[in-house]
């Protein structure tokens, strides 16, 4: 079971990386990128950043049912409970704030739109770095006990 742990880890400390270059890097150059070129900036970005995220946030969602339902011993199940929460809010943020923006974005750029992507984002960035924290811990208690 600690495979499950460790590959849970991996994963989002991975999405934590990719989240903070967003955030701090990617989205704050939008405004950078030119009236004419952004719509197919955008369009790129969005095109691009899907692959780089699919498979560790799928990776960080099934092992996180699995943990769910097999908790390793040694790793207490509030730990589990606080991570699914945890891998749950840059779902919701996704859903409500981040995909509407990128609609918006994806038909030129928009102050506002851009001002809500990056300032809803740092839920997704302090869930995913709280989350690389608690899975780290997770691990480490799941190696002793193994």
């Amino acid at each position: 079971m600690a495979i499950t742990v460790a590959v849970h880890a991996a994963a989002t400390l991975l999405l934590t990386g990719v989240i903070w270059t967003i955030q701090i890097v990617h989205y704050p150059l939008f405004a950078s990128v030119g009236e004419s070129s952004f719509p197919a900036y955008e369009a790129a970005h969005s095109a691009r950043i899907t692959w780089v995220i699919v498979a560790p946030w799928a990776l960080q969602g099934a092992t996180t049912l699995v943990l769910l339902f097999a908790t390793p011993d040694g790793v207490p199940r509030w730990m589990v409970w606080a991570a699914a929460i945890l891998a749950a809010i840059p779902v919701l943020v996704t859903v409500v704030y981040s995909v509407p923006a990128h609609t918006v974005l994806g038909a030129g750029f928009d102050a506002d739109a851009h001002r809500r992507l990056v300032n809803t984002n740092w839920f997704r960035t302090a869930a995913w770095t709280t989350h690389s924290a608690l899975a780290m811990s997770m691990l480490v208690l799941a190696l002793r006990r193994g």
